[in-house]
């Protein structure tokens, strides 16, 4: 006879079904989405350009948090964490090392819009790997960081799933948080910032506007902000204080990043909503207009 598992504390029965069929939903929409991204960029030619490689690094970052999610999901039908110690800092780091390189990316995709609609410029090949080389390896080594003692990993409020521990707000985690937030939000949020100001005053002046300009920014404050914020406000006081559902919400609303992602850089991008058309009809998206780098 198998005995269930007993509710973590501060959570009720359709509490954590509730939290398990949210992250179940974020996961295998997001992984549908961001895995037809991927899959139409390896199956249509005309996709494979160097700016739409930072889109791909996008969406690969993307599936890796609905695989980090997923993992969240069945644990939180469970009611525990099965994997033991070892494998709650593997799932940290692995959803660290997947949300930093998805921001990173975005940082980058954003340069790029920059220097195609404000300089004319056109992205090499060589410049787009180095950047998608340099984006998963930053991301790389602020996710070791816990690993190494900087920071620490451990179990969220409802001990199905692991994140950066920030129940102690001792001075080893709140020098790691400003050094992370700095370089992994605040300065990839200030280079969308002026990239996306600086494309919609050139698409004001033209009066043809081709993408929401507002909307990748705030994708990221919006999905990433509660969490920031229940990060900076564990530096400053006793964030146990606070209910564990409560606590849990930031990181259910970070999970929605993937699905979000789809619809603002691949959906969303006229070039690769096309050619997402092209492999699921095997038909040719007409245009009214040649933009290969439209976006």
């Amino acid at each position: 006879m198998v005995t269930a598992h007993p509710l973590p504390d501060g959570f009720t029965e359709l509490e954590v079904f509730a939290i398990g069929t949210a992250l179940l939903v974020e996961a295998l929409l997001g992984f549908c989405l961001n895995g037809l991204t991927i899959i139409s960029f390896r199956k249509i030619k005309s996709l494979r350009t160097p700016s739409n490689l930072l889109v791909l690094s996008i969406a690969l970052a993307d599936c890796g948090i609905c695989v980090n999610a997923f993992i969240a999901a069945f644990s939180s039908f469970l009611r525990y964490w099965p994997y033991g110690s070892d494998g709650c800092q593997i799932h940290g780091f692995q959803g660290f090392l997947t949300a930093l390189a998805s921001i990173s990316s975005s940082a980058a995709v954003a340069w790029d819009r920059y220097h195609h609609y404000c300089t004319r410029s056109k992205l090499q090949w060589s410049t787009a790997v180095s950047m998608v080389v340099f984006a998963w390896l930053f991301a790389a080594f602020w996710a070791l960081m816990p690993l190494l003692g900087w920071g620490e990993y451990d179990y969220e409020p409802l001990r199905t799933c692991c994140t950066l521990d920030y129940s102690k707000g001792d001075r080893n985690y709140i020098t790691f948080l400003f050094a992370l937030s700095i370089f992994n939000f605040m300065i990839p949020g200030f280079i969308m910032l002026m990239a996306y100001q600086s494309v919609h005053q050139k698409f004001k002046k033209s009066g043809h506007y081709k993408f929401n300009t507002g909307l990748p920014l705030k994708t990221l404050v919006i999905c990433w902000g509660p969490y920031c914020l229940l990060c900076f406000y564990a530096a400053v006081e006793n964030v146990m204080f606070i209910s564990p559902k409560y606590r849990m919400i930031p990181a259910v609303i970070a999970k929605t990043v993937p699905t979000v992602d789809a619809f603002v850089y691949a959906l969303g991008n006229e070039n690769y909503r096309g050619g997402i058309w092209q492999f699921l009809t095997g038909q040719k998206a007409e245009k009214a207009e040649v933009d290969n780098k439209t976006k």
